[in-house]
């Protein structure tokens, strides 16, 4: 078989990049080693259109123990001897064509990359995207992802704590999946994703078999989704949680003994990247034998054990004569184990079949940092941001009747409870999570085996990043720090899964960049540094790219779990106050976009040095003990955090708007940098003292009430009758739908 630019270009490489690896082999390759190639120099591999952006970010911090890029996922010091390992993933395309194994073998992926480092996952968290949930489509799709990630997550054992989730049309026909995977561990017994540079020391295959699922998964991540892209169903993966769980659990025992040198799981691009990976990282080669690895179907060839995606499989490279313990260890937990080749010292890659050399490739030049082609891609701005400027707000007239308002806002799928996903994820697993029964911002669970908290959070307005990438990713981060600070936690630092269009088209590498920007400015502000995460392109439809979404996993520490803040109004007389600058702002909120139908507003009023200085405030405040409760305003705007706020304890509140705004904007504006809080009135004196002595803005607004929600005088009724609007609006939503048999079918 001649190999030309022509079958490069059919492997999703370009014919430059054919001649780069022409002449960086010195010679043309064959197909085995094109395909090494095609693999490790896709997007999903290499980030060879954003590595030059990404490399922007900040990556260091007091807190750092591990920096981004060094390891499979970040790791950052929680005090007394133990470190917090987190991550998140993308599995767009897979969920796309499969959302069932998509979404199942996301999460499982992201789980491996925690556990790999020698950390035990602790909790789970997501960030999906779907169309319009009244499609059947869209509905299909929904059901199939959230039976996914709760099937592998409940059945892995580990807590799906949070998440969040978003309806748009752009997202109709490739939704987002996004899995984040939080994880602790004793500092000092990481292991590393590296080979070691000590020729002879032997490389292990262990997990389960292999088979030809997933085969060019990471090049299928980074091609656009077109109504035949079903033609790539082999492309998705299958998962086994009860595998994995037992693979956890041998690896884990296994990094107790001295027995290994470094460990990588196979995720994208399978042996050829966990072999490429650590070799590199080592500045050693290998050589394989690919017969040896344990196969699930008879004859595969070379290329196809190289690519394969199987999951729940790792690699491993042990000391020379610790082999014994390897294999019986993992005898006991009954799982496959294969010694498959030896480490070398030459660089290269030496991939064998029934003794047959099948392909010789540098390991250093297919690896990101190493060989691998790194673009500058053109960019100018989107045209469609000349529609946003030349909004003018106040050409919507604010509505006579806004309770009838309130009652459609709280019934969007983007608002109103996601009761109908979560309650199909066990949360409670593993008996760490805090806030189940307390409702906070952030998810908060325990840093086992510390009494540490941890507060957790994914995050990402992705209209407000349409509307102004740069501000909407610095707002992006700044929720996810406020949700955070809300939950009694001090932030620590970011994964990021940066979800965009296609990089070649300009308008879209604009969106990318300039959220890059943003995103940066914000993480230095807060102190957040970026450990890792992923870059997720070629999310489009033939009808255009998906909204920019730089979805933001977040975690933060809370010294003691007792000090942890809840959301919810405690009793009745309490006074409420908002902290933070009032605005008179509709701009990009649910209420313009979804109940007056305007696509193109500005992002939403957002002041960075506002938005700290709050964040500090609330801290202190409730260091000192001095609240009962602190929720941030977000979607929905004021009307819409009140009521939640009183829906645990069915508590209404009497509150007075701001007459000196307009009065939908008052209530359901989603201006920033904004948070309600709660106190005994005894205590007003002291805290009005502590907020002006803070300098932040501040307003009592209101009081909470035994069940009636009042605004400016008007009776909007009880508390429950808006409880039961909010929790079954999906519910119904999807019941009342002609294919409601779609939900039913997993």
């Amino acid at each position: 078989m001649e190999i030309t630019a022509t079958t490069a270009e059919q492997l999703r490489l370009t014919a430059e990049e054919f001649e780069l690896i022409k002449q960086k082999l010195g010679r043309t390759p064959n197909f085995t080693e094109l395909c090494c190639f095609s693999a490790m120099w896709s997007e999903h591999c290499s980030y060879k259109n954003s590595i030059k952006w990404l490399k922007t970010l900040p990556r260091e911090g007091k807190k750092m123990l591990v920096k981004a890029g060094e390891e499979n996922a970040g790791l950052m010091d929680i005090g007394d001897g133990y470190g917090v390992v987190f991550k998140i993933e993308s599995h767009n395309h897979p969920s796309a064509l499969e959302p069932f194994q998509g979404a199942a073998t996301g999460v499982g992926g992201i789980h491996r990359d925690i556990f790999t480092m020698g950390a035990r996952p602790i909790a789970s968290l997501n960030s999906l995207r779907f169309g319009n949930l009244t499609e059947a489509k869209t509905q299909h799709l929904l059901a199939g992802v959230v039976h996914g990630i709760g099937h592998y997550g409940n059945c892995f054992g580990v807590p799906t704590v949070g998440g969040e989730i978003y309806f748009e049309s752009c997202y109709h026909t490739n939704p987002l999946v996004n899995a984040m995977s939080v994880g602790t561990l004793k500092n000092g017994t990481t292991i590393s994703a590296t080979s070691g540079n000590v020729a002879g020391n032997p490389v292990f295959f262990v997990g389960s078999a292999t088979g030809k699922d997933g085969i060019g998964g990471a090049s299928f991540a980074s091609a656009n989704i077109t109504e035949d892209s079903v033609e790539d169903l082999p492309a998705v993966q299958v998962g086994d949680p009860f595998q994995e769980k037992k693979l956890l659990e041998a690896c884990l025992e296994l990094l107790k003994t001295d027995a290994v040198v470094g460990m990588q799981d196979m995720g994208a691009a399978g042996i050829i990247c966990s072999t490429a990976e650590m070799s590199a990282k080592g500045e050693a080669g290998m050589r394989i034998d690919l017969d040896k690895v344990p196969m699930r179907q008879k004859n595969m060839k070379a290329w196809e054990l190289l690519l394969s995606e199987s999951q729940e499989r790792m690699l491993m490279v042990v000391h020379k004569g610790k082999e014994q313990i390897v294999k019986d260890i993992f005898e006991k937990w009954d799982l496959p184990c294969s010694e498959i080749g030896s480490v070398t010292n030459d660089g290269f890659l030496d991939f064998y079949m029934n003794g047959v050399l099948e392909a010789k490739v540098p390991a250093h030049e297919l690896v990101l940092g190493g060989g691998a082609p790194q673009y500058e891609r053109a960019y100018s701005e989107p045209k469609y941001l000349e529609q946003i400027k030349a909004f003018n707000a106040a050409a919507i007239k604010v509505p006579q009747n806004l309770k009838a308002v309130a009652e459609q806002l709280i019934s969007i799928p983007n608002i109103a409870s996601k009761r109908w996903v979560y309650s199909q994820y066990d949360s409670m697993v593993g008996a760490g999570t805090v806030t189940t029964n307390l409702p906070s911002d952030a998810a908060v669970v325990v840093a086992k085996p510390t009494n540490k908290g941890l507060a957790l959070t994914t995050d990402c307005n992705s209209r407000y990043v349409f509307a102004d990438p740069y501000k909407g990713a610095m707002i992006a981060v700044a929720e996810a720090a406020r949700n955070i600070v809300c939950s009694g936690g001090q932030p620590l630092g970011i994964t990021n899964c940066l979800n965009f269009g296609n990089p070649y088209n300009p308008e879209v590498y604009y969106q990318f960049v300039h959220a890059i920007k943003g995103m940066g400015e914000a993480c230095r502000k807060f102190d957040t540094p970026v450990t890792g995460g992923n870059v997720s392109f070629y999310n489009q439809s033939p009808d255009g790219p998906v909204y920019p979404t730089p979805t933001i996993g977040m975690v933060g520490l809370i010294d003691n779990i007792a000090a942890a803040m809840t959301m919810d109004f405690k009793q009745p007389g309490d006074i409420i106050y908002i902290i933070g600058k009032q605005a008179n702002d509709i701009n990009s909120s649910e209420y313009l976009h979804k109940v007056h139908g305007v696509e193109y507003s500005p992002a939403p009023y957002f002041n960075l040095d506002e938005e700290f200085q709050l964040q500090q405030t609330v801290s202190k405040l409730i260091q000192s003990k001095l609240i009962l409760s602190a929720h941030d305003i977000s979607e929905g705007g004021l009307f819409i955090t009140l009521t939640e706020s009183g829906f645990n304890r069915n508590l209404g509140y009497s509150i007075h708007t701001d007459n000196s705004i307009r009065k939908d904007a008052a209530l359901f504006g989603e201006a920033q940098s904004r948070v309600v809080i709660t106190v005994q009135e005894m205590h007003v004196g002291k805290l009005e003292e502590e907020l002006a002595a803070s300098g932040t803005p501040f307003s009592r607004v209101g009081v909470v009430t035994d069940s009636e929600i009042i605004i400016d005088g008007e009776n909007w009724g009880s508390i429950n009758d808006w409880k039961s609007k909010y929790d079954n609006a999906i519910g119904n939503l999807l019941a009342g739908h002609e294919n409601e048999h779609a939900l039913s079918s997993l």
